[in-house]
């Protein structure tokens, strides 16, 4: 109740306000275009707009009027917010109290949202990665320690999983599926223990959310990229949460907290120059001789693994001398069946990266690798479907044995030295390699970019250490700009005469 104020409907009102200062004038009639209207107005707390009522005949402005009088009389509170007596506004329908959603709440749906927009499995899994970081701190209190170990993996397996939680029905919308047995105690304990969202406007408990987001499993700190990108999706779910209306405002700036620089060049260390890339596809070709052009796309043409799976004849031209080129269309990466759309299948057929449905990707291949191409596909021939690269059994190379394939080529290739150092240490160094060697070769960044895919903002961010031979440029002209600048020694015109005595022979001149 307030201080002039009457009881209220429920502890939820409480702290409605009411007032007891209420005026009220005579009825007025209001000339409308087609007839007459009849007013009844009233003040309630000097708030006279939201007060006013017309009515068909004066009869019935009349005996409105006179309730709101006789509420005045009886000394009734009024509604504040409605200038209503207070008896009245109790009797109106209320709106049904929704519930206070959890953190837990607007996660899981903030995952469903994304999922539903059909992200990459990849994308999906990282999503779910960074809030299995973040959400053990948004509970009111840590779990028993027979739960704990389970909670990351009743998460990460269902919480934040809804290829796993939901199924799809034919007309599109999904059904929630019965948890399995054994994570049915920790998720009820996450779903009663999670704190309510609105829970982060205190900027303790965004801190710790973040703080939590930072560390790893073992409480060492992570990786920046990975903090980086656990702060992307956490940042996210945060508006997601303002644009619902479960907060007020985005308490992230207000924490005050920097993450660390964001590490994503790549290490200059690890491009391989040609004659040891030669040296690796030639080990290559003695280990496994159906992957020699696989990776050879990758060090001439920069090309993707997953763009690899789908590349079929059709997107090539190979000429018999000269540069050929391929046209990239798609990409078929090997991903975690649990993340995919359609469970059980290790792979799902996509869109290039960074480009829309129908995009393609022109590239350039050298000669070198258009020699290698022809020679593969006249050594191992095309799939079915016109794929140059398969296994065994005709489905797409797994990368378990591309990986083991280039780890005993650096091993043979390689000095011990070099197979300790980061020098191609993964196959995709050697897209690195690509790129590097057309931006050190002179080709402008628009064209380096169109080729591998990327912005030119991100091409050169994160190939900026990459880019060699720019430094003896810069220092050259600086030694021009020294010497243009250096002073001349002079011409035989400018040379001074020799002091002579004019009294000496003529004979001391050597006439």
């Amino acid at each position: 109740m307030s201080p002039d104020g009457a009881g209220d409907r429920s502890s939820d009102d409480a702290e409605r306000p009411t007032t007891f200062d209420a005026r009220v004038w005579a009825v007025r009639e209001v000339q409308l275009k087609i007839r007459s209207s009849w007013q009844v107005r009233w003040q309630v707390a000097g708030r006279p707009s939201a007060n006013t009522r017309n009515f068909p005949s004066k009869k019935a402005a009349e005996s409105r009027r006179a309730e709101i009088l006789t509420a005045v009389r009886k000394g009734e509170a009024f509604d504040v917010e409605t200038g209503l007596p207070v008896s009245e506004w109790r009797a109106l329908p209320q709106p049904e109290q929704v519930a206070e959603r959890t953190w837990l709440t607007v996660a899981g749906d903030f995952v469903d949202t994304k999922w539903e927009e059909g992200q990459a499995p990849g994308t999906r899994r990282s999503i779910a990665e960074a809030l299995c970081a973040i959400t053990p701190a948004l509970f009111d209190t840590r779990p028993p320690a027979r739960l704990a170990g389970l909670m990351r993996e009743a998460l990460a397996g269902w919480v934040f999983n809804t290829g796993a939680r939901t199924t799809a029905r034919a007309d599109g919308r999904r059904v929630e599926n019965t948890a399995p047995e054994s994570w049915s105690e920790i998720l009820n304990w996450m779903e009663t223990h999670s704190r309510p969202v609105r829970d982060l406007a205190d900027v303790e408990v965004t801190r710790a959310a973040l703080i939590a987001l930072s560390r790893r499993i073992d409480g060492k700190p992570a990786a920046p990229n990975t903090i980086t990108r656990r702060r992307l999706v956490f940042g996210q779910v945060v508006k997601f949460a303002v644009t619902r209306g479960d907060l007020h405002v985005n308490p992230i700036p207000s924490a005050q907290w920097t993450p660390p620089r964001k590490a994503i060049v790549v290490d200059r260390r690890a491009v391989v120059d040609h004659p040891r890339a030669l040296r690796l596809l030639a080990a290559v070709a003695e280990i496994a001789p159906d992957l020699e052009a696989f990776f050879g796309c990758m060090y001439y043409a920069a090309t993707r693994p997953g763009e690899l799976q789908a590349l079929t004849t059709n997107q090539l031209r190979l000429p018999k001398t000269g540069w050929g080129e391929v046209v990239l269309e798609s990409n078929n990466p090997e991903i975690s069946p649990r993340w995919s759309d359609e469970p059980g299948k290790p792979r799902q057929a996509r869109e290039l990266k960074h480009r829309e449905k129908g995009e393609v990707r022109p590239v350039p291949l050298h000669p070198q690798l258009v020699a290698l191409l022809r020679r593969h596909i006249a050594q191992f021939g095309l799939a079915p479907d016109g794929r140059l690269f398969r296994s065994r059994t005709g489905g797409p190379i797994k990368t378990a044995r591309y990986r083991q394939v280039w780890s005993t080529a650096r091993e043979t290739a390689l000095t011990p030295a070099e197979a300790a150092s980061p020098l191609a240490r993964r196959p995709y160094d050697l897209r690195h390699a690509a790129v590097s060697r057309w931006l050190n070769a002179g080709v402008p960044a628009t064209q380096v970019a169109e080729w591998a895919g990327h912005s030119v903002r991100v091409l050169l961010m994160v190939y900026a250490r990459c880019i060699v031979g720019q430094e003896q440029r810069a220092l050259q002209l600086i030694d021009d700009s020294f010497a243009a600048e250096a002073p001349q020694p002079p011409t035989p015109d400018e040379l001074p005469i020799p002091h002579t005595d004019l009294n000496q022979d003529t004979d001391d001149f050597g006439l």
